[in-house]
């Protein structure tokens, strides 16, 4: 049996409970999926500043879990905190992002990211360059509604949603296409017929790549880079973060 936690760094409830009932559809019959909401900070992350504040809370709810779980899965596209999660974790880290450039890579030679709100445009170019592919993205394009306003009223989105899609084939000549945003959860399947390759939920990626990793149960670095970090004494983070870094 493997168990899978799953972090929503935002404060909105519903939005775990949507990435949760989309990870379920996805995930294999033996996996265990639990899934927790950030304690503080923004309602939905759409700016650098609640991108911030949204890594914080990922790793205090990492902390504050005490639940078994083989693998962790970050619920936001975007991968706020996800190199400290990977740094502190006693297992494997999986991004919702990381884990949809990575897979998209094995669809072709060039892949494109469509979202919600667009400040998200130049926070996923930047996160696509610090993981050492900004050559193989073909786009980032962004939809006014944020992912928030989609998963609120998704019926409304859906042309909007398709014709950026299908921008990146015929426009920016992607191979594969990253339907990214934890508001987005579930929508690449109602999508898929309206675009012309093949089109990815960032939730499905997530949960496969981190199912796999649970499997081989990958060893914890002793050294280099994702290490433990040396103990770090801190003031006015909450007891139980305190505790994992000290």
């Amino acid at each position: 049996m493997t168990e899978l936690l799953l972090i929503n760094p935002n404060t909105t409830a519903s939005i775990t409970d949507l990435v949760l009932k989309t990870a379920q559809r996805f995930a294999n019959k033996d996996t265990t999926l639990r899934a927790t909401t950030g304690t503080f900070g923004p309602r939905y992350i759409a700016s650098r500043t609640a991108y911030a504040i949204a890594g914080h809370a990922a790793l205090d709810a990492l902390a504050n879990d005490k639940g078994r779980k083989d693998a962790v899965v970050l619920a936001c596209f975007g991968d706020p905190g996800l190199a400290a999660l990977k740094e502190i974790a006693p297992v494997p880290v999986v991004g919702m992002a990381e884990a949809s450039i990575l897979q998209a890579c094995t669809l072709g030679r060039r892949f494109s990211i469509v979202t919600g709100g667009d400040r998200w445009k130049p926070m996923l170019e930047e996160f696509v360059a610090s993981q050492g592919l900004a050559f193989r993205l073909a786009s980032v394009r962004t939809v006014a509604p944020t992912g928030a306003d989609i998963a609120r009223n998704p019926k409304a989105a859906m042309a909007l949603l398709a014709k950026g899609c299908q921008a990146c084939v015929k426009e920016d000549r992607a191979d594969a296409v990253i339907l990214g945003g934890a508001g987005l959860a579930g929508l690449a399947a109602r999508l898929e017929g309206k675009v012309d390759v093949p089109l990815l939920d960032g939730v499905a990626c997530a949960i496969s790549m981190a199912e796999s990793l649970a499997r081989q149960k990958p060893a914890k670095a002793k050294s280099g880079a994702f290490s433990l970090p040396a103990p770090v004494d801190s003031v006015g983070l909450s007891t139980a973060l305190a505790r994992l870094l000290s």
